[in-house]
């Protein structure tokens, strides 16, 4: 009788640690993206959504996370991640950062998009490169 209420304690426990709401790293060269099927390989422009019943879609390009962010409900979405180009592999909050298109700096899906931590660094990295800067209100907008 004892053993009862142990298991469910034990699922109770389990749910719970299952519906954290928290990104969860992207395995280079293993992840597929979620949008397009494409192995996740480039560290520069990878992205991540953490939905807010705590599952995480990982994505090769910010492109393909804008386009099926159409199929999601703003309140659904918890946590919204983009790769900064300026430091490979460390993922910042989308909405904080400033993005650059710029046809000299190709993105996986062509839409030659990368996000910047910093709007100082998206401006010195448009000077050497050329391209346009948006926030991550007119990339909404702009990619669907």
């Amino acid at each position: 009788m004892k053993i009862l209420p142990f298991f469910a304690l034990l699922i109770v426990g389990l749910f719970a640690v299952s519906c954290s709401v928290e990104p969860v790293p992207i395995h280079y060269g293993q992840d597929a993206c979620h949008f397009c099927e494409m192995n996740i390989v480039d560290r520069q422009h990878a992205a991540e959504m953490v939905t807010t019943k705590g599952k995480a879609y990982k994505y090769d390009a910010i492109e393909c996370l804008l386009r099926d962010r159409k199929n999601w409900k703003e309140e659904d979405i918890a946590i919204t991640l983009v790769a900064d180009y300026s430091n490979p592999g460390e993922m910042i909050a989308a909405d904080k950062a400033t993005y650059l298109v710029c046809e000299n700096i190709p993105s996986p899906m062509g839409a030659n998009l990368s996000a910047f931590a910093t709007k100082e660094k998206a401006e010195s990295t448009q000077k050497e490169k050329g391209g346009n800067l948006f926030s991550w209100d007119e990339m909404k907008k702009r990619i669907h």
